[in-house]
């Protein structure tokens, strides 16, 4: 990658580099694929190529959500690839999903964070959770990329436990009156709508969408990110908020609700992650290959030859686990704690991965010349959203044991 970089009027340029990535496969896992599988893999790939790798290191130092990533995602069918044609979505397999999700954090983690929250955690709690008439106006617009949107669980003082969730609700008659703040909240301070839980009068967790433009509505940005700094994050507060009774999601209520968008968003993450490990790992093969010492290529050492080894290894087992995931959410045979497993264990090794690259590199890798440190830093924060490592840890310890461990 070049260190050649323009900003002009703000905004970041285009750096001159080459991206000529190709994802390792070393259990030769393409045989498991369709062609349409490989189709949608290659389209999404060259879009990262096109629209992502040569602008991001300039995002991510600039903390710059470059807004018109929205429309292009939507042309490309980035957004809720799951959710049936009929309201604008993509009506593909969940292989397919988390292949999309794999090429786009490839490029970057933030730029998969405003692709899967827009799919998982907007588009498919209302599509599931909807009724046909939300269905109809919102869904379409949110694939295309005309609207964008959030979800709001995350609490100030609550985290890890959203059942303890303070944000509620209160039937007025013909409306209800919200009172709460959402914080961490990903495509806030851009979003148009955001799908938001709280609590009725009886403690009853009830999904309601909130539309920007809304009086006592407001969505502060969050700054001073060094993680995910090419992804917009910000809040979403409530001041006497009055909601129309038909924006409140019909079908499900429950704390099992935004847990059930949280799969669908977890099991997007556990491919992403593979993208950003792919990326780090290719890099370090390439770098190793180049870079001499001692009158040969580092490459030679034995003891980069044992990271590398293991860093292919590592992103072997974890496609196997996605792949077979895939297959289990298509059958609808999917638990919550498979989900975990794979998010858990993905987002630790590709923070592993990150790592041994940057050693690798060298000195060389702390700087933008190479994607390490920024997928490093991005890699911090999404091992601990969706649930923290320690609560995925958690999760499968309550199913081998039946024994819930929180609290």
């Amino acid at each position: 990658m070049s260190t050649d970089t323009l900003t002009q009027n703000g905004q970041a340029a285009k750096r001159s580099f080459t991206d000529d990535f190709e994802s390792p496969d070393f259990y030769q896992l393409d045989d498991l694929l369709t062609d349409e599988h490989k189709l949608i893999r290659s389209s999404i790939r060259d879009f990262v190529k096109k629209e992502i790798t040569p602008y991001i290191e300039d995002w991510a130092e600039n903390n710059q959500f470059p807004a018109d990533i929205v429309s292009k995602f939507g042309e490309i069918g980035a957004f809720g690839p799951t959710v049936p044609v009929d309201y604008g979505g993509g009506g593909l397999d969940y292989t397919s999903y988390g292949l999309i999700m794999q090429e786009i954090e490839r490029g970057d983690s933030g730029m998969r964070s405003t692709a899967s929250v827009q799919g998982s955690l907007v588009m498919y709690p209302i599509y599931a959770y909807g009724s046909e008439e939300q269905r109809k106006k919102y869904l379409p617009k949110l694939a295309s990329g005309e609207m964008l949107g959030c979800f709001g669980l995350t609490e100030p003082n609550h985290g890890s436990n959203p059942g303890g969730m303070e944000t509620h609700i209160k039937d007025m008659g013909d409306h209800f009156l919200l009172n709460g703040a959402k914080m961490w909240i990903s495509n806030a301070p851009k979003a148009d709508i955001a799908v938001v839980w709280a609590k009725n009068q009886d403690g009853r967790i009830k999904g309601l969408i909130i539309e920007r433009g809304m009086e006592g509505f407001t969505t502060p940005e969050t700054h001073g990110k060094w993680s995910l700094r090419a992804s917009c994050t910000g809040e979403l507060v409530f001041s006497d908020v009055k909601v129309p009774k038909e924006n409140v999601l019909p079908n499900k209520d429950g704390l099992g609700a935004p847990l059930g968008c949280l799969d669908k968003a977890r099991y997007g993450i556990a491919w992403g992650v593979v993208g950003a490990a792919m990326d780090c790992y290719e890099s370090a093969r390439k770098y190793a290959l180049e870079r001499e010492q001692f009158g040969k290529p580092i490459a030679s050492f034995q003891l980069v030859q044992k990271k590398l080894a293991e860093m292919l290894t590592e992103i072997t087992k974890a496609q196997l686990v996605n792949w077979r995931l895939g297959k289990l959410m298509d059958e609808g045979k999917a638990t919550s704690a498979q989900i975990s497993l794979a998010k858990r264990n993905n987002v630790e090794i590709a923070l592993n991965i990150a790592r041994e690259a940057r050693q690798i590199h060298g000195g060389m890798g702390i700087t933008g010349e190479y994607p390490m440190m920024r997928h490093m830093m991005n890699l911090e924060s999404v091992v601990t959203y969706e649930g923290t490592h320690d609560i995925h840890l958690l999760i499968l310890g309550h199913k081998i044991t039946g024994i819930p461990a929180f609290g």
